[in-house]
């Protein structure tokens, strides 16, 4: 697939509805349970999902066509997240500049940089720690990672059937590599922790589709893995 223009991303259609890997309801800090989520609080993480994803394609518009990476020691141990990697185009190239990129996220320096948590990444409706967000990506499937291979312009199954960033079940320190590991042999990560199961996933084509809970999980793995040789039927999952 050749290098999608910028015109693609920013023509994503509006939202579309999945099944999705159901999280635990989210408490309060009374621990009783939150209110149902609102339209606009929705609406909120979609927009940031897009915003996330223009910084993808930016990102990887300057480094030939390469999806933005976690930063890695010469011995191959994780030491940054790709968010911290798509920090410049997210207006926040000052914050970016702040980091010791061959240190890791823990380290002296860069764990002053946590409490930075940008307005982007931060979560809507739950309550998390300092510094953690919902925002994450699987690895171990050619994407993200170290077994990353696949550059944004030439995902074998296309990018419109290939997520790319999710909403995950439970947060994590934004600047720690620590995504969703995925693996055909295994049960799927939980999805979903901002919206009691309801989540939002960033595809690479630019779109926001909104997932529902109960997968079918045959589905879900069609939509997270990019070469498994078969285009995913969005008009037999939303049922139409």
């Amino acid at each position: 697939m050749k290098h999608l223009c910028i015109a693609a991303w920013f023509a994503a259609a509006g939202l579309l509805v999945l099944p999705a890997i159901a999280a635990p309801v989210p408490k309060d800090e009374g621990n009783g349970e939150l209110p149902a989520p609102t339209e606009k609080q929705l609406a909120e993480s979609q927009g940031k999902l897009k915003q996330i994803l223009f910084a993808i394609y930016h990102y990887s518009s300057a480094h030939n066509d390469h999806l933005p990476n976690n930063a890695y020691s010469k011995a191959s141990k994780p030491l940054l997240s790709w968010r911290v990697a798509i920090l410049p185009y997210i207006e926040e190239e000052p914050l970016y500049k702040k980091f010791k990129l061959d240190e890791p996220w823990d380290s002296d320096t860069n764990k002053n940089l946590i409490a930075k948590l940008p307005k982007l990444y931060a979560p809507i409706r739950v309550k998390a720690k300092e510094g953690e967000t919902f925002y994450r990506v699987f690895t171990g499937q050619g994407l993200f990672g170290l077994n990353a291979k696949y550059t944004i312009g030439d995902i074998p199954d296309g990018s419109s059937n290939t997520g790319l960033v999710f909403e995950a079940g439970e947060p994590v320190i934004w600047t720690k590599p620590d995504d969703l590991e995925y693996d055909a042999k295994k049960p799927l990560p939980k999805l979903g922790g901002l919206f009691d199961g309801v989540c939002h996933v960033g595809v690479g084509d630019g779109s926001v589709y909104r997932l529902r809970k109960n997968p079918d999980e045959k589905l879900m793995r069609l939509l997270i893995q990019p070469d498994d040789g078969m285009a995913l039927d969005l008009e037999a999952i939303l049922g139409k």
